[in-house]
């Protein structure tokens, strides 16, 4: 008995001696540490986006799987185990790698201040994530679209995706005070966000989920400031995008007209027939019916970031332009290159026939 509690001073001594001595006070379990954490740490600092993302790993998985446990005592192999059963029970293994850096951040804010020794998610080993090997859209496909767009309303929206390689929320989120058509550039300053709503039939319930109450009443701001430097940039637009994006604010001037009093006046360069933001869905579904009517392949929204970028590439753009344009931070541009502009047929073939110009040209006489 002497023994073991001259062992577990020794170890006290040294979790002290290592800053690694767990604060007293409060007793956390998972669960009550992370509604903690997501509620009261996370919420007023990080986007609604990260906040939704965070509130659905830890409500949806990480209490039901992890909760019961004591904080103190959660061991990687715990979190590996978890994983697996994810996994097991149908989740994907994205899912599961969300579900592992958001425990990480938990975990890892409850280090910071002394509730715990250790974070145990930076020893568990994350799910393996396959890297998705996406094509870019081909000249003859990106033709095909163009020209089964132009027979859509805010047509001017799908040359700007396939072209400039904006990200959905900057495309919507874009402001003709944002546009300068005579100087040839648009600003990237913020982005669209999805919408999010609650009941507005109070009394009586309509029995359906918030986004489809009849009184429903939106909760989430439209847009926010896009948050990064990179992210915040000037994109040139090339001269036939001028001429097209002239006719598309004449076209949203007729609808004005035509609107009268019902007119939403918030400046959206693609708004809706009575002026107000687009919703990211319907927008991600005439994606896909674009796709469908031009008989191109599927593929997401974001292949067409994918595509822009690959023609940066064949067209022989600096670095430095390309990472301005595409709005990839500095630190992780190198890594952004090699995952969105892929090495497409005609480069190999150019590569190739250098090679063999090089090898079997007859040498020149001396």
């Amino acid at each position: 008995m002497k023994a073991e509690a001259t062992k577990a001073v020794r170890e006290m001594e040294r979790a002290r001696d290592a800053k690694k001595l767990r604060k007293p006070g409060k007793g956390w379990t998972v669960q009550s540490w992370l509604e903690h954490w997501v509620e009261n740490i996370a919420k007023p600092y990080v986007s609604e986006n990260t906040y939704d993302g965070y509130e659905v790993d830890v409500r949806v998985h990480l209490v039901p799987g992890l909760g019961a446990h004591r904080l103190e005592r959660l061991e990687p192999e715990h979190l590996e185990r978890f994983y697996r059963k994810m996994q097991q029970s149908g989740s994907s293994a994205g899912t599961a790698h969300h579900v592992h850096r958001t425990i990480r951040v938990a975990l890892g804010e409850a280090v910071r201040r002394g509730h715990i020794p250790t974070n145990a998610a930076e020893i568990a080993k994350a799910p393996r994530l396959e890297e998705e090997d996406i094509g870019p859209y081909s000249i003859e496909e990106v033709q095909s679209l163009l020209l089964e767009a132009s027979k859509l309303r805010n047509s001017a929206r799908w040359v700007v995706a396939l072209a400039l390689g904006l990200r959905q929320g900057e495309a919507l989120g874009l402001h003709w005070e944002d546009v300068d058509l005579d100087a040839g550039y648009v600003r990237i300053r913020k982005n669209r966000l999805r919408p999010k709503y609650r009941h507005g039939c109070d009394g009586t319930p309509c029995g359906r989920k918030a986004g489809y109450c009849p009184r429903r009443e939106q909760i989430r701001r439209e847009h926010k400031s896009t948050k990064s430097r990179a992210g915040r940039r000037t994109v040139g637009l090339p001269d036939l995008l001028i001429k097209l994006l002239r006719h598309h604010r004449e076209e949203q001037a007729a609808e004005r007209m035509a609107a009268g009093a019902d007119w939403e006046d918030k400046g959206y360069v693609f708004a809706s027939p009575m002026g107000g933001p687009l919703s990211p869905n319907t927008d991600y579904h005439v994606w896909k019916r674009l796709l469908r009517d031009a008989g191109v392949r599927d593929g997401r929204l974001h292949d067409a970031r994918h595509t822009a970028a690959t023609v940066l590439l064949l067209l022989g753009v600096p670095d430095v332009v390309v990472d301005s344009i595409m709005g990839w931070e500095p630190g992780g541009a190198a890594r952004m290159r090699a995952r969105y502009m892929h090495i497409t047929g005609p480069m190999l073939r150019k590569v190739a026939q250098q090679v063999g110009d090089m090898l079997w040209e007859p040498p020149k006489a001396n």
